[in-house]
């Protein structure tokens, strides 16, 4: 298997030097062909889904899992949308993002170019395998994909589609390669290729971003979780605060991007915390709290050390009652994952001072933590949050998949 890994490797590296200089007409009109020829092969790609989904049954799977597995008329849609969405986003390769004088005239920049060959080990859901390559050719790079056994069928399908679909753009159809095996060692294989890889992205659940991060020998973009914070200020709108909560807790509790802990100022939580609780527990939401939390809210479980720490993916919060901004700052500070945090409030000053002082990916005022997502931010699409900070800091869209090289322009400067 390391051969035919190692010929990937090669084949993506050959390949990402022809889309670094593809035109952006070309990639257009490979991401249109991709959408197209997703819609004319329905019944081809649900039977490979309906493959997956019998084995995924067959071993038990939860429904959860099953419905991230499948591949719904919706789904498929959305794949379709997604890929006619990023065609017509701005090309960010070649783009001049600052030029400068020097004292001897050379003029100065820094120019956009794609980072180059993209790995990519992903879970569950077949949509990424479409998602994942129509970001990284947007930005003129190669991928090598290798997703998750249970959606082995549906992504092999799907990354055979795309590679034809590059093919009759006239671009390399090995931009988009698919690790074509279960076998757990062609990751650590993967995770080995430094001399052709030139980044690795993980997509799933901890476990296996925390393998990946371990085991590969070229950078990593990755978050391992989602600690999310929402405080609500003594200045706090109430039905604001429990409307955010209420999004951003239960909207879809699974993502990284929703409430996990809530933090509440004492001077306003006798008044906000038995409304809130009344509304998150018509839910469904079990609620765990401080000491001070438990005093308020009647029923309330008992929120352990590990409470704080956990990033939960379900209807269970953690709650404490702080009793002031820089309480909630050092909370968020030594419990948080540098993933999402808000504050609600209706202070000018404190909304300014949170943003400043909180580093988190993404900080919020008066807006739920679910906005923590590339399409939302206005990217156009994600391959992923990143609480790395280096290249990469939050959603990764187009712009993230590329880094920048300097140039200059001279009339003869010769160094003295």
């Amino acid at each position: 298997m390391r051969e035919e890994i190692v010929e990937m490797g090669k084949k993506a590296r050959e390949a990402s030097h022809f889309m670094a200089k593809a035109d952006t007409n070309h990639k257009r009109e490979a991401l249109e062909r991709m959408a197209a020829s997703i819609e004319t092969e329905r019944r081809s790609i649900a039977e490979a889904n309906r493959r997956d989904l019998d084995d995924a049954a067959a071993k038990g799977l939860g429904k959860a899992k099953l419905d991230r597995l499948e591949i719904s008329k919706k789904v498929l849609e959305e794949m379709v949308a997604g890929l006619r969405e990023v065609a017509l986003l701005p090309d960010p390769v070649g783009e001049v993002t600052r030029m400068w004088t020097r004292p001897n005239g050379l003029r100065v920049g820094k120019m956009r170019i794609p980072l180059g060959v993209i790995g990519i080990v992903y879970e569950s859901r077949p949509n990424v395998t479409v998602d994942a390559a129509a970001l990284c050719i947007k930005a003129g790079n190669a991928v090598i994909l290798r997703g998750g056994s249970e959606a082995f069928h549906s992504n092999s399908r799907l990354a055979a589609i795309l590679r034809e679909s590059l093919k009759e753009a006239g671009l390399p159809e090995d931009a988009v390669q698919f690790v074509e095996t279960t076998d757990r060692q062609a990751v650590l294989d993967l995770l080995g290729l430094e001399e052709y890889v030139d980044v690795m992205i993980p997509r799933g659940g901890e476990d296996l971003i925390r393998f990946v991060a371990q085991n590969a020998r070229m950078p990593v973009l990755k978050h391992y979780k989602g600690v999310c914070h929402v405080f609500i200020d003594s200045d706090a709108d109430i039905k604001m605060g429990i409307d955010v909560c209420l999004n951003a807790k239960a909207q879809r509790p699974a993502t990284c991007n929703a409430m996990e802990t809530l933090l509440v100022h004492e001077k306003i939580a006798p008044d906000f915390l038995p409304a809130a609780a009344k509304e998150l527990r018509a839910l469904g939401v079990e609620i765990r709290g401080c000491e001070k939390t438990r005093a308020i809210i009647q029923g309330c479980g008992t929120a352990t050390e590990e409470d704080w720490y956990a990033e939960y993916l379900e209807l269970i919060l953690a709650v404490r009652v702080v009793s002031d901004m820089d309480e909630a700052i050092r909370h968020i500070t030594r419990y948080g994952s540098m993933h999402t945090e808000a504050i609600i409030t209706e202070n000018f000053e404190r909304a300014h001072r949170f943003i400043h002082e909180v580093q988190s990916s993404l900080v919020l005022v008066n807006a739920s933590t679910r906005f923590n997502d590339g399409f939302q931010l206005g990217l156009g699409a994600e391959i992923g949050i990143s609480t790395s900070r280096l290249h990469a800091f939050g959603p990764m869209g187009i712009e993230e998949l590329t880094t920048t090289k300097f140039i200059a322009f001279g009339n003869g400067q010769l160094r003295s």
